[in-house]
């Protein structure tokens, strides 16, 4: 127990109480003026923390045991959940994980954004808290101890090593601990962060969820691995669901994981995916939601409400991807232009466009600010789903510039989405908000994504001054 007298320094021991969660899902209390920050602290918890370090007007701290539980708290449905880095809030119950994520957009879109529309309830059905994300990209090491696949430890670069994961889809998880006994007798140097000889660095898998085809991808340093196509024409005969097994190969020493060449070892190098009625082709590379589920609500909404507002409306889909938005608008009647700065992406959507037979669709590669500024005179919805820094700002500018009649904005960050909201539909701009609707697409952890409808209200849009 200590005093109002003691000082914060390191190896300290304080009592304090949860009173929020921070972007990471680690705990915030209060104590003596200062913020203290406590992976697996929860709101209304009182706990016995060891302080360890300072960072300006905080510090981070570590639990050392419950002094009186939150009654959110639960058993986390996976073992490894206090040391692997992969979710931040499996010791908080689904109810209280939503109830937080409701209020923190909430804050966070006051705040920043000044936005005070209220979000509709969080879609998050319980049941599917598990056992959602259709791909993994898991880290590799072999040292001393043997051979490590997992993920971080959280706040390091030490691999935890695991032989399940809970949020993984079922078909995926079962095949993690057999390819890691099969990798483990192999001679090949593994290492993710290659500090050593060249080797493998990750594995990768993916599954067509409502296809159930599977795709088995390893990432390495080199093309050189003997005894590959043994052990993956193994793989071929042993799981009938597996379509394909492709190497990746990326020999720099930087965080990308996945590099620029992909070879085919074994089967195919796609696998097949059927997303709100239209078939798709995912490869190795290919970008796609991993939660299919949620995508398909998102995409559903967005569909129903474009053509509930105006059904003859030309559509842009900005930062488009492979299409997984324009694709279904498209098949369910209006004309949609994909915008895309990658070249492959753009590639992919075309294939899959002409796979389904679409032909009102089209799709650039490209600058979206400059296509923006050919296509929004002549478009009267467009449609945003851009990275987690949001809206870049020549194609923010380009909004205001040329309003069009119907905006609909999907975020992964709430905080960059009320920054963006405050120019689009603050006192001076352009746009009235319709319905706010959070999407939980990554149960487990902090992260929230959310679709914003916005109606036009005025295409005057007064200058701004820097």
């Amino acid at each position: 127990m200590t005093s109002s007298v003691d000082s914060p320094k390191p190896g300290l021991t304080i009592s304090v109480q949860g009173e929020d969660l921070d972007q990471q899902g680690r705990g915030i209390a209060r104590w003596n003026g200062w913020v203290i920050t406590v992976p697996e602290l929860i709101p209304g918890e009182d706990a016995s923390v060891q302080l360890l370090q300072r960072q300006r007007r905080l510090w981070h701290g570590k639990k050392i045991k419950s002094i009186k539980p939150s009654p959110d708290a639960r058993r986390p449905p996976c073992i490894l959940a206090q040391t692997c880095g992969g979710c931040t809030l499996q010791h908080i119950s689904v109810n209280a994980q939503n109830q937080w994520k409701q209020e923190h957009l909430k804050a966070t879109l006051l705040r920043i954004g000044g936005v005070t529309t209220l979000a509709g309830p969080l879609i998050s059905p319980e049941d599917e808290s598990l056992g959602y994300r259709n791909r993994a990209l898991i880290p590799i090491q072999r040292g001393e101890g043997g051979l490590r696949l997992g993920y971080y430890r959280r706040g390091s670069h030490r691999i935890v090593n695991l032989n399940h994961c809970p949020v993984l889809d079922p078909r995926l998880d079962a095949l993690i601990e057999p390819i890691k006994n099969d990798l483990a007798l192999t001679d090949w140097p593994m290492d993710s962060d290659l500090r050593g000889e060249p080797g493998l660095r990750h594995l990768g898998l993916r599954i067509g969820v409502r296809t159930g085809q599977i795709l088995i991808s390893l990432v390495a340093a080199t093309d050189h691995l003997p005894g590959l196509d043994r052990l993956t024409a193994e793989w071929m005969q042993r799981w009938p669901q597996l379509k394909g097994v492709t190497l990746n190969v990326q020999p720099k020493r930087s965080n990308t994981v996945i590099g620029e060449q992909t070879l085919c070892i074994q089967g195919d190098d796609v696998i097949e995916e059927n997303f709100c009625g239209l078939s798709l082709q995912l490869g190795t590379t290919t970008f796609f939601q991993v939660n299919t589920t949620r995508a398909e609500q998102v995409v559903t909404m967005i569909r129903d409400w474009i053509h509930a507002s105006a059904p003859s409306a030309n559509v842009i889909d900005a930062y488009c991807g492979i299409g997984t938005i324009a694709l279904p608008l498209a098949a369910s009647g209006l004309n949609v232009v994909g915008l895309e700065i990658n070249r492959d992406s753009v590639i992919q959507a075309q294939e899959n466009a002409q796979r389904n037979g679409l032909e009102k669709v089209c799709f650039l590669d490209g600058d979206v600010a400059e296509h923006l500024e050919q296509l929004l005179p002549n478009h009267q919805a467009l449609v945003v789903d851009p990275p987690r820094k949001g809206l870049a700002p020549a194609v923010l500018q380009m909004i205001l510039a040329i309003p069009p009649a119907f905006l609909i904005y999907l975020s992964c960050d709430p905080a960059t989405l009320a920054r963006d909201l405050q120019q689009l539909a603050g006192p001076d701009g352009p746009y009235r908000i319709e319905q706010i609707k959070p999407v939980d697409f990554f149960p487990q952890t902090s992260h929230l994504e959310c679709l914003v409808m916005m109606i036009r209200v005025s295409s005057a849009v007064p200058p701004r001054t820097a």
